[in-house]
Order: structure tokens, then C-alpha cells, then sequence
């Protein structure tokens, strides 16, 4: 990736940020550690790596992704209205009546939105089955499904059900990251339930794997390109992140899976990003 591009995606990122918190803080309360963990994954996807359209979102070849943590949906709207989807003045309805942007990912109100989600370990079974359907049909074999899942969400059952059958199966057009902030609601991963050695548990999955700097743009287009060369298995790369990356008062605060700010509190971590030159 040369430089012009990597800069153009880190500003795409801050947008992304600077736009999830300022809808979170217009509501006065949401998900916003999650969310931020995942705003460098999204611009890379949604700017770089994801074959849409904007005004056509349901393409039948479309590259699809399913956010499975689906808390994490201020972040997606943000993402999909920076792209296009939907007018920008929405984001601040999320969550409000009549809205069409609710606390979780819903593919019934939301343009963009590939599949609903928010109860954990159901929309990775969905990636899976969306991978084998569109690798069913010859005008959309093609067509990548990237999925994003938590950490503590990792504890679910049924992300391993899924897994296993990916793995069986060899669905190579499945490309999955693991948010691995280290923090699920109700604190470290490692104090509720140990992970251990996530790259060992997907490798014996039979899983393409690989793990980045889920914060560094430029390593994770990399290894997005090294699971797109794969033919033969599914592929997880397992992001090293910070939970509320970019938030003033989120980032690395023990219990920032939801907090209640005002827009006061929003602006002034907005200016405070705004302040941060890209590297």
C-alpha cells in the first residue's frame, strides 16, 4: 500500500471515530469501546478492500460483511454513511424511535447492513452460511464474506460450532477477525474466561491464521490480501487492539463497553483526536 493511500484510510479511520462518538454522545449513552477498537478494520474494509456499491446495496456479487459483535453498530453506521449509504443527519437518530439505526446491527432498517446481529456467536454461523450459499452460485463465487467477531464473544459455543464447520468444509472465501481488545463487558477476558493462545485454537479449527496490529492499516491490508490468496481454507486474523482506541475518556478505562457521555464530553474528545497528527 503506498503512502498516499495509507493516509487517506487513517484520516477515514478518525472520521469514522470522530463520527461514532459524536452520534453515541448525541444519544448520551452506548457501546463505545468496542466500537472504536474496530474503526481502523472498517475504513480499511469499506474504503479499500470491500467490493460495493452505495447506490445498489443489495448486489447480488457483493463482497458482504457481518459484523457479529454487533454492538459495535455506531461504528458500522458511521462507516456506511461515510461511504455513501445513507445521509449523515441519521446518525443522529441512532437509537431513538423511529430510527433506523439501532443500538445493533439490524439488515432490515439499516442500508448496508449485510445481517442483524447482537446476540453473540449467531451472526458468525450466518457469515458461514452466507460463504457457502454465495459459493454455490457461479455469478457470485466471486464475492468474499469478511466477518467480525469479539473476543469475549469468543466464549460462545457457537462461534466453535461454526468454526469447526468452516475449517471441515475449507469455505476460502471466508475472512474473519477477532477483535482481541482483552476486555468483554464485564472485564478482561483473561479473568471471565482465558482464551490462552487464540492463534493455536483457530490454527487446530484448520484455519488460515495470522495476527496483526489490528490498529496498523497498512498490516492488516496485509494479511487481508494474504487470507484473499488462500484457496483451500478459511481464514481468521486475529487483531491486537485497544478498547476505545482513540476516545479520550474510553481508551483503556476498565469498564468502557458502554458508557453514558454527553455531547459535551463528545466534543471535547473529538477536538481531542482532531489534535493528533497522523503518523
Amino acid at each position: 500500500m503506498d503512502k498516499e493511500r495509507l493516509l487517506f484510510l487513517k484520516e477515514k479511520a478518525r472520521e469514522i471515530r470522530k463520527m461514532t462518538i459524536e452520534e453515541i454522545g448525541t444519544l448520551g449513552t452506548g457501546h463505545i469501546g468496542g466500537a472504536m477498537s474496530i474503526a481502523d478494520l472498517l475504513a480499511l474494509l469499506y474504503f479499500h478492500r470491500l467490493r460495493v456499491d452505495p447506490l445498489n446495496p443489495r448486489m447480488p456479487d457483493r463482497d458482504q460483511l457481518v459484523v457479529s459483535k454487533g454492538h459495535a453498530g455506531p461504528a458500522v453506521y458511521a462507516a456506511l454513511a461515510l461511504k455513501g449509504y445513507f445521509p449523515k443527519e441519521w446518525l443522529g437518530t441512532l437509537n431513538q424511535g423511529g430510527t433506523r439505526l439501532p443500538s445493533h446491527c439490524d439488515r432490515n432498517l439499516t442500508p448496508g447492513v449485510d445481517m442483524t446481529t447482537g446476540s453473540l456467536g449467531q451472526g458468525f454461523s450466518a457469515a458461514l452460511g452466507i460463504a457457502l450459499g454465495l459459493g454455490m452460485d457461479a455469478g457470485t463465487k466471486s464475492a468474499k464474506v469478511y466477518a467480525i467477531i469479539g473476543d469475549g464473544e469468543s466464549d460462545e459455543g457457537q462461534i466453535w460450532e461454526a468454526a469447526l464447520f468452516a475449517g471441515y468444509r475449507g469455505t476460502a472465501n471466508l475472512i474473519a477477525f477477532t477483535d482481541y481488545n482483552k476486555q468483554q463487558l464485564d472485564g478482561y477476558t483473561k479473568d471471565i474466561l482465558n482464551l490462552d493462545d487464540l492463534e493455536a485454537k483457530w490454527r487446530a479449527f484448520g484455519w488460515f491464521t495470522q495476527r496483526v496490529d489490528g490498529h496498523d492499516i497498512a498490516a492488516l491490508d496485509e494479511a487481508v490480501e494474504n487470507a484473499a490468496a488462500q484457496d483451500k481454507k478459511p481464514s481468521m486474523i486475529i487483531m491486537d487492539t485497544l478498547k476505545g482506541k482513540g476516545c479520550s475518556f474510553a481508551e483503556g478505562v476498565q469498564n468502557n463497553h458502554s458508557m453514558a457521555f454527553d455531547r459535551v464530553k463528545a466534543a471535547e474528545a473529538i477536538a481531542a483526536l482532531d489534535s493528533q497528527p497522523q503518523e
